[in-house]
């Protein structure tokens, strides 16, 4: 198999599929209309790619890009993160990049918002300090 990407991507992904056990023989793969943006290309050629990976069930469809390569090479990506999200659970990466921009948009608490607010105080008044003392010269 062969994908218009950097090498590094590329055996990336293969060492990926053979870590979670994903063989090319065992995903089955279709190509379909794809629909949106992309013209004349997506009207005439089937872009779209649907795999389903026959052991454990999960299908995913990609038509995200304009080439059929691409959609191929982000199609597999993808069952790699469903296969490696069932298998791992609460452990897999997007479900820790998930968690992780939850607890960056959660609210403060009140201690932590008036602890910030005072660290804020301090740092103003060290800096009034410093202006007064340079004006002097």
């Amino acid at each position: 198999m062969k994908f218009n990407v950097a090498k590094a991507k590329e055996e990336n992904l293969k060492q990926r599929m053979l870590a979670l056990n994903i063989r090319e023989h065992d995903i089955e793969e279709k190509f379909i209309l794809s629909s949106g943006k992309g013209g004349q290309n997506v009207n005439k050629v089937s872009t779209a790619v649907y795999i389903k990976h026959k052991p454990s069930g999960i299908e995913v469809k990609c038509q995200s890009q304009r080439s059929q390569v691409l959609n191929r090479f982000l199609a597999r990506k993808r069952l790699a993160d469903k296969i490696e999200e069932a298998v791992k659970g609460r452990q897999s990466e997007r479900k820790k990049k998930i968690a992780k921009i939850k607890r960056q948009k959660r609210k403060r608490s009140k201690r932590a918002k008036e602890k910030l607010l005072e660290y804020k105080k301090i740092r103003s008044k060290k800096k009034a300090f410093r202006k007064s003392a340079v004006s002097d010269y």
